[in-house]
């Protein structure tokens, strides 16, 4: 499957990029990660503590155990306050 990966913040700025085309083979959230943190050093420090990071899948908050069938684009960002 072929998705919409976008990065921000922090994430963006340890990748590299605001956003990229992955053609995957992962079937959860969590699966996509590993593949991500195998593709070289830059991926493997964005994600190396997911309690950092939150996850949407087209525009929904979702959780790393979420299915990927269906989705079109997934948000890495990190976790917001209020104020």
């Amino acid at each position: 499957m072929t998705l919409e990966i976008l990065y921000f913040a922090w994430l963006r700025e340890r990748i590299g990029l605001p956003r990229e085309t992955v053609t995957t083979q992962a079937t959860t959230v969590h699966d996509l990660i590993v593949e991500l943190r195998a593709r070289d050093e830059r991926y493997a420090l964005a994600f190396f503590d997911l309690s950092a990071i939150r996850v949407a899948l087209d525009q929904e908050l979702a959780d790393f155990d979420a299915d990927l069938a269906n989705v079109r684009e997934v948000a890495f960002f990190p976790p917001m306050t209020g104020g």
